[in-house]
């Protein structure tokens, strides 16, 4: 099939077990490259990676229009990663889907690499934004929204953030715009690991309750738990094809280093320093995983 012919989510059926099964490995395909990369430095935001990668499997992998020999083709929907510290997860989440060639994974985080530690749109290829100082991405998201729709585009932009950016008024001006404006082509979604630089979320600036808050703001909102595969499946499905004029957010609860049981269980996940044979072990407790549910 021509890339440019793509057809946009929901051409499929959520429950469709051929598509889930196909999802399921991109996911595991999404941690097994997040952690080889992570042992390229070391350390890394290798728990959000690991945490969020079902949520990125289903974005790649079913609900995005794009062409991965042509990140800036004009008809792509736009995936902006507000949160810059995940930029191991979509680099995973790039490499699975094509954009960028495997073995540049090797160069993550070095000195001119095109996977810099934190994202940078000028770099790499399907980076949309530069991530740096939180609760930019959704102020930029309402702006190429605005743009697309003014040009009779018909595709949707898709913001991933962090839920330390709720702290940030900026994030809350933009859902304020983004009602107002009814952008019905815009897809916010929270990835709600409670946690952040600072300690856990809820003790840093307690946010629920999250899903009446967006709803409040005028958001079409679904809440799922982020680490169930079928069910961010749906989610995003029904929000990319539900009628209406409202902006719509996925509230997507997640585990750090989910997949990676002695990860999920550090104390001190938020940015983590793995032992040099720890890295081995955690493909192998991926693989092992995967054995059990295949």
């Amino acid at each position: 099939m021509n890339p440019h012919d793509i057809p946009p989510a929901g051409s499929a059926p959520a429950t469709d077990p051929e598509l889930l099964a196909k999802l399921r490995a991109r996911a595991l395909n999404i941690r097994r490259l997040a952690v080889r990369m992570g042992e390229v430095q070391g350390q890394g935001y290798v728990g959000q990676a690991l945490g969020v990668a079902d949520v990125l499997a289903v974005c790649y992998g079913h609900l995005l229009r794009l062409d991965p020999a042509d990140p800036h083709w004009e008809g792509r929907d736009r995936f902006l990663l507000s949160c810059g510290h995940y930029a191991i997860a979509l680099y995973a989440a790039l490499i699975d889907a094509g954009v960028i060639p495997e073995d540049e994974l090797e160069t993550y985080g070095s000195d001119e690499s095109r996977l810099p530690m934190s994202g940078m749109a000028s770099y790499t290829p399907g980076m949309e934004m530069s991530g740096g100082s939180l609760g930019q991405g959704l102020t930029i998201a309402v702006g190429i929204a605005l743009g697309l729709r003014q040009k009779g585009s018909g595709n949707c932009v898709v913001n991933l953030m962090g839920d330390g950016e709720l702290d940030e008024g900026s994030t809350w001006e933009a859902a304020q715009a983004a009602a107002h404006h009814g952008l019905a082509n815009l897809i916010c979604i929270v990835d709600a690991n409670n946690m952040q630089a600072d300690g856990h979320s809820s003790d840093v600036m307690r946010y629920e309750p999250l899903a009446d808050k967006w709803a409040a703001f005028g958001w079409a909102v679904r809440r799922v738990d982020g680490n169930d595969l079928p069910a961010v499946l749906a989610a995003l499905t029904e929000l990319r094809t539900l009628p209406g004029s409202q902006p719509r957010v996925l509230i997507a609860d997640t585990r750090l280093g989910r997949g990676v049981p002695f990860l999920e269980s550090r104390d001190k996940a938020h940015f983590i320093r793995v032992e040099a044979n720890e890295w081995a072990l955690a493909l192998a407790v991926l693989d092992d995983s995967n054995k059990e549910t295949a």
